[in-house]
């Protein structure tokens, strides 16, 4: 059995140093126990037979060794992963490009049925080196001569015992004899049935065991909630909750180093007392944050998992998951800063509709169910702001001494004839102005990808008249800049998908999406002048109907007339596009 403890590090292994650096780009600072048990052997070329839950960093385990070993000059297939799902394998897909940032022209593709298969067969001419597919539709390329495996050195079967389930282990069976010979195999399952092992048994050769034991945690102290919705309106969503939730102190976990930076300020920024906690910061300064918290002078900590960890203060009530955590074992430690001490704490988890399976395996982990919760409407914290002001004209009645004051108001209601109640309604406006008690009302974030959207274009315009329209879109093209993106008509892209994907993994509003053009085998979208480099950094990363985003500045800028040259005829955009 291997231990929970991964005393070393991910440099102290034999990964290469462009693999290493995106690793810490990421997050991660110690492997999980089935990396640990995993990466070494498979690093070494032995075959392997995993035993791990989802929520464990399995695909870490397995996608970094391939990684590490792919010869980027070969244009051909080098790795096969195996997923029951299409979910599954666009998600080890995205994992893969995300572990790849730094490696210069790196290819890998999900195959899946329900895809269009000109575009898969386009994209296999090409060239790739990682193939992530559901068995069917690998089987598919197989027989059609599409998908040639001679230059295979690895192969993934991952989730084998969902595959079982699923009836797929006689498809997979037939792929691995489709293999060479001379080929790496490495086997994860939660479960390891009689199937499974003489699966195993036929196709592994004397492989090495990683088994990591399920750890199930109670955490009666603890009510966990969650909140799906999308990443572009996570700070308005966690504003709402700040607004409304009882709290003494709160953490708030996220990723990486730079986004408790980012959030701590933006949280500041709103009138809340927020401070940063992360690795790069001196142990004076952490330090310093934390007395600050038990001190009472800093309510709001925005940390990273290691920098959080040993964090002991009574006074946290609250811990919030701003990003869903790598595996269980992570968000287990996490929620346990909050309801120390025999008092009760509170769990709050942002998820994202594609982060619904870490949700289950977080569930079985913790032995609870998860609520989703509903986010406070604009009536809710205006109700909650009235409320702390009566609360706070009740505490200083009690507690202040208001003769001058009450002389004073006297005083202005007989020089202008006024009533107390109407001194009273104008003092009460001066005081809230900055913080009204009835807010602005905002836009409610969107509770699922689709709704974040918003209206399309053409709705969204449809109540204003002609010349409105026109001004509305000639504004739009004169503070735009036109980007071209590697996703378009033949890939199965529509302007919804190009718009949703902008939206809401790169935190750029609906509205500030400009005219898209989609062609045969590219698009082309008009965003803001203006837009922050880290949202375009964030753009680079995403994905689109399945294939990297491929962003790049289109021909001369702008999106004036002159920027883009005229496409031949059999490109050319439908006029709704």
């Amino acid at each position: 059995m291997q231990s929970t403890e991964t005393p070393f590090s991910f440099a102290d292994l034999a990964i290469s140093a462009p693999i290493l650096q995106a690793i810490r780009e990421i997050g991660y600072e110690t492997p999980s126990p089935i990396q640990a048990a995993s990466i070494p052997p498979l690093l070494a070329g032995h075959d392997l037979l995993g035993q791990a839950q989802t929520g464990t960093g399995k695909t870490a385990a397995f996608a970094l060794p391939i990684l590490n070993g792919i010869d980027l000059e070969r244009r051909e297939p080098q790795a096969l992963v195996l997923a029951p799902t299409r979910e599954l394998a666009l998600q080890v897909a995205e994992a893969f490009q995300s572990y790849a940032r730094h490696l210069p022209d790196f290819h890998i593709l999900p195959i899946y049925g329900g895809q269009s298969m000109d575009a898969q067969l386009r994209h296999l001419r090409r060239g790739v080196h990682v193939i992530v597919g559901t068995p069917g539709r690998v089987i598919d390329h197989l027989r059609r001569k599409s998908l040639n495996l001679d230059g295979l050195r690895t192969l993934v079967l991952d989730e084998a015992d969902e595959m079982l389930r699923m009836g797929f282990i006689e498809d997979v069976e037939w792929i691995l004899e489709h293999t060479p010979p001379e080929r790496q195999i490495a086997l994860f399952s939660a479960t390891m049935p009689e199937a499974i092992r003489r699966v195993a048994k036929r196709h592994l050769r004397h492989p090495k065991e990683a088994k990591i034991e399920a750890k199930t945690t109670t955490v009666e102290a603890i009510t966990q909630r969650y909140w799906l919705g999308s990443g572009a309106h996570k700070l308005d969503a966690l504003t709402r909750i700040l607004e409304v939730e009882d709290f003494d102190a709160m953490i708030i976990f996220v990723r990486t180093k730079v986004l408790t930076e980012e959030l701590a300020e933006k949280l500041e920024a709103r009138g809340y007392s927020a401070a940063a906690l992360n690795g790069d910061m001196s142990q004076a300064l952490r330090e310093k944050a934390v007395d600050r918290l038990k001190k009472n002078t800093l309510d709001i900590l925005v940390a990273t998992d290691v920098a959080a960890r040993g964090l002991d203060v009574e006074r946290i009530s609250h811990v919030v998951n701003y990003d869903i955590p790598y595996d269980t074992e992570s968000y287990v430690h996490r929620i346990g800063r909050t309801g120390r001490a025999g008092r009760k704490g509170q769990a709050i988890l942002f998820v994202t509709p594609r982060e619904k399976r870490m949700l289950s395996a977080i569930e079985k982990a913790t032995r609870q169910r998860i609520t989703e919760m509903r986010l406070p409407t604009h009536q809710d914290i205006a109700e909650r702001r009235v409320e702390q002001f009566k609360a706070q004209i009740m505490t200083t009645l009690e507690e202040e001494d208001l003769e001058f004051f009450r002389r004073l108001v006297q005083q202005i209601g007989r020089e202008r004839s006024l009533s107390p109640t109407d001194i009273a309604a104008a003092l009460t406006y001066l005081v809230q102005k900055d913080r009204p008690l009835v807010p602005a009302e905002r836009t409610a974030p969107a509770e699922s990808p689709a709704e974040s959207r918003g209206p399309h274009k053409k709705f969204r315009d449809r109540d204003a008249e002609p010349g409105e329209k026109k001004r509305k879109r000639k504004d739009r093209e004169e503070t735009g800049v036109l980007y071209r993106i590697g996703v378009g008509r033949n890939d199965g892209a529509a302007a919804k998908d190009i718009v949703g994907a902008i939206a809401n993994e790169a935190d750029i509003p609906g509205r500030a999406i400009g005219h898209i053009k989609l062609y045969d085998d590219f698009s082309t979208v008009s965003l803001p002048a203006d837009l922050p480099k880290k949202s375009l950094k964030r753009l680079e990363k995403i994905w689109i109907v399945g294939k990297p985003i491929d962003i790049r500045l289109w021909t001369g800028g702008t999106t004036g007339p002159q920027a883009v040259e005229k496409p031949k005829k059999k490109g050319y955009p439908k006029k709704d596009g």
